[in-house]
């Protein structure tokens, strides 16, 4: 496995000025929950929705806000997925940035984005549900998360099955959940990566907002240096992954 961290640091770096452009997709889309009407709160380096609070506070005005907040944050989400992975396509493959962006950039963000909403909608219908059966934010929390952990597998690999492969939805989620099984360390790696970065990132910024003084303002800076550098790796680091099902490809 040092190899595929060494090919994703190898194509991070040849290509950081496309991938910090990507990010600004990232931002937005990151940030947009923060300035909707949703009911969040700060862990590990990011903004985290309270789902499960939603529903004791809707009217028709939040809920107009809030569809459309998921929407537009969603699609601001897929075309950075599909940009970042349009890049590592093509420095794998060495096809040409142009012809993959102007021949599938549209069709591809919009399975991303369908891949996307289909996931969101599975955790809000389980948070309803369990939040309307239990009566209790921290049962339908539990029972949320239990939910993201089984379908994970079909969702972790489907964008990057989309435009590595030119799969269909469908077809994404199942060769995202063959991959997922068969390559099951791959994501380990990943989550390790994952944590070790984020946890680095929110010590030193909570750290320095402590000291200063200004903890809200150094948690929006450590979120964007989160969403700038840290995703877009994370995000190349796991197509990076799904491309070692081509054993020919080589850097």
């Amino acid at each position: 496995m040092a190899d595929l961290l060494h090919n994703a640091i190898e194509t991070y770096t040849n290509h950081i000025q496309l991938l910090l452009v990507s990010s600004i997709s990232f931002v937005i889309a990151v940030f947009i929950p923060l300035f909707a009407s949703f009911p969040t709160f700060t862990d590990l380096g990011g903004i985290n929705i309270r789902t499960a609070s939603i529903f004791t506070n809707l009217d028709i005005i939040n809920t107009a806000v809030i569809v459309a907040s998921i929407f537009f944050s969603l699609l601001f989400l897929s075309f950075a997925i599909v940009a970042v992975n349009i890049i590592v396509k093509h420095s794998r493959t060495y096809a040409k940035i142009r012809q993959e962006v102007f021949r599938g950039l549209e069709k591809y963000t919009s399975r991303v984005f369908v891949v996307l909403l289909i996931m969101e909608a599975i955790i809000v219908l389980v948070d309803a549900l369990s939040f309307a059966i239990t009566g209790s934010i921290s049962y339908s929390g539990a029972i949320t998360a239990i939910a993201g952990l089984i379908i994970t597998p079909f969702f972790f690999y489907a964008p990057a099955s989309i435009i590595i492969d030119e799969n269909k939805t469908l077809r994404a989620f199942s060769s995202s959940f063959r991959f997922f099984l068969k390559k099951f360390d791959y994501f380990l790696m990943w989550l390790i990566v994952a944590i070790a970065f984020v946890t680095l990132t929110d010590f030193i910024f909570i750290g320095i907002g402590t000291a200063t003084g200004f903890p809200y303002q150094f948690f929006i800076i450590e979120l964007i240096v989160d969403t700038v550098f840290i995703l877009p790796f994370l995000i190349v680091l796991q197509s990076e992954s799904y491309m070692k099902r081509f054993a020919m490809l080589k850097h």
